[in-house]
């Protein structure tokens, strides 16, 4: 059977509330046989983003071993289709959610079977289809250049509605953060509020943290914004980006404009990264250590062996102050070549809504990153949330949290273990972790991974769908490591979802 990667078929998908997953699969199906293709030459199922939860669709995918790519309304709504639908455009933002979704999947392609409807016996159709098929093209092996993934989606999106109800499980925010001394510098700061925010405190704190003069330092609103200034102010001509990992990178690329190839590492081989997957001809490369989602730690002699003159080696640390030590770091490393290093302090500071981080690189690089950035764009408390965050006080805090976390995560993977020995006893399917997970979060496969989050939020815990990043598919999920007794209760929810899938 081909890889995802080398399907050449993608089924745009729309449906109503409450279909059921028998004719939405039924509808893809008989749509597969009209355009000559069978269900092992699709890639994916796509819809709009507003029905990225719907069961239905949902259960199809996983039928079919595909993810279920989502797009947002507006992207669907610039596509011009060959059967548009008013009702479609007023209830859901675009003329027709099958065709715009398959030809959104499938740039450059050709929609080969327009929408169809399916037709139930006995009441109106519930579902429409349509199948596109993406232009071939020629890759290296193991490099995947097509986007049916929603590079949009994160783990917030998971709580936003009803997060109240839940337990967190799928946002990497350290719990109960920010902690009282860090939320007093910061409330002291509002009183300043009036002048412009200066930088060069903060920016000296982090070089000292660093061991770096202040030149080779860039504070931004969040690690994330860096990755859309590295896209806006470099040229790459051959952009590597190593998945699984945050998207975030390979999205500001492909919206700068820049073509991105995809090295994807392998379950099998434990997600870790062979540098020789890498292509000799990348002249920008982004790699995360720890990875997110994979929680893999990366050896920092690896990571180093990418680096060479003419090439921009971008590692994502924005999880590595959660590592005991933090082993594996390059951020001190000044005598790379083109590499640049992302940190954040909203993870185990809790500082998301704050959003604060900083770039490690040349000279040369900060200050071409800088120009692309707008006035002032950090503000005052997050640059004395920084200042704070580098102080002694404040690492042995991090550092002791780092262990704390590790020992969490130790316990967490340990019940994992105990669950599965209960379930594979009772001839069900257990839960493999990928790793091993150095990160504050692990990475889970289970079979039905989208039917047993739903079943995970019915009883009261969130997690992250895993899908979404590029190299895994519907049997994925990610959940965050927290204190014993939330693990406890959660890999238990976890036990009672599995049962009811396989019982």
């Amino acid at each position: 059977m081909a890889s995802r990667a080398d399907r050449p078929l993608v089924v745009g998908v729309g449906a109503a509330r409450g279909v059921s997953a028998d004719e939405v699969h039924a509808l893809v199906l008989s749509a597969l046989a009209e355009a000559g293709g069978a269900p092992d030459a699709v890639a994916a199922l796509a819809t709009v983003d507003a029905k990225a939860g719907e069961p239905g669709l949902l259960g199809a995918a996983e039928r079919l071993g595909v993810p279920l790519l989502t797009h947002p309304a507006g992207t669907l709504a610039a596509i011009t289709v060959p059967n548009p639908s008013q009702a479609s455009r007023e209830a859901l933002g675009t003329a027709s959610v099958a065709e715009a979704a398959a030809l959104a999947s499938a740039p450059g392609g050709e929609l080969l079977v327009p929408k169809r409807r399916s037709v139930p016996p006995g009441r109106a159709s519930m579902a429409t289809a349509a199948v596109a098929r993406r232009t071939t093209t020629t890759s290296r092996d193991r490099i995947d250049t097509m986007d049916t993934h929603d590079l949009r989606h994160h783990g917030d999106a998971e709580v936003r509605d009803d997060g109240a109800k839940l337990t967190d499980l799928a946002v990497n925010v350290r719990a109960d953060t920010p902690p009282s001394w860090l939320r007093e510098r910061i409330a002291g700061s509002i009183a300043s509020l009036a002048a412009y925010p200066d930088g060069r405190a903060a920016r000296e704190a982090v070089a000292a943290r660093h061991g770096r003069p202040p030149g080779q330092v860039l504070l931004t609103s969040g690690a994330a914004e860096a990755f859309v200034l590295l896209a806006r102010a470099l040229s790459p001509r051959h952009a590597v980006v190593v998945h699984p990992q945050f998207t975030e990178p390979e999205a500001a690329l492909r919206d700068a404009g820049h073509a991105v190839h995809r090295v994807l590492l392998r379950a099998q081989d434990g997600f870790r990264l062979d540098t020789a997957a890498v292509p000799d001809e990348a002249d920008f490369v982004v790699v995360g250590n720890p990875t997110n989602p994979t929680s893999v730690l990366h050896p920092a002699g690896a990571l180093a062996r990418l680096a060479r003159p003419g090439r921009t080696l971008v590692v994502d640390e924005a999880f590595m102050d959660a590592v005991p030590g933090e082993r594996e770091s390059l951020a001190s490393r000044r005598d790379l070549p083109g590499l640049v290093v992302l940190r954040s302090l909203t993870k185990t500071w809790g500082l998301a809504g704050l959003r604060i981080g900083y770039v490690l690189a040349q000279v040369e690089t900060v200050a071409a990153l800088e120009r692309a950035q707008p006035l002032w764009p950090v503000s005052t408390p997050a640059l004395t949330a920084a200042q704070a965050c580098c102080e002694p006080r404040a690492l042995a805090q991090a550092e002791a949290a780092a262990h704390r976390i590790a020992a969490d995560r130790a316990h967490l993977l340990i019940r994992i273990a105990g669950l599965n020995d209960t379930v594979e006893a009772a001839g069900a399917g257990g839960v493999q972790v990928a790793g091993p997970a150095a990160g504050p979060f692990v990475l889970l496969r289970v079979a039905g991974a989208l039917a047993v989050r739903e079943r995970l939020r019915a009883l009261g815990f969130a997690v992250r769908r895993a899908d979404t990043f590029p190299g895994l598919g519907p049997d994925w999920l990610r959940a965050a490591v927290r204190d014993r007794n939330t693990s406890d209760r959660f890999v238990a929810a976890l036990g009672e979802a599995l049962a009811v899938r396989t019982g």
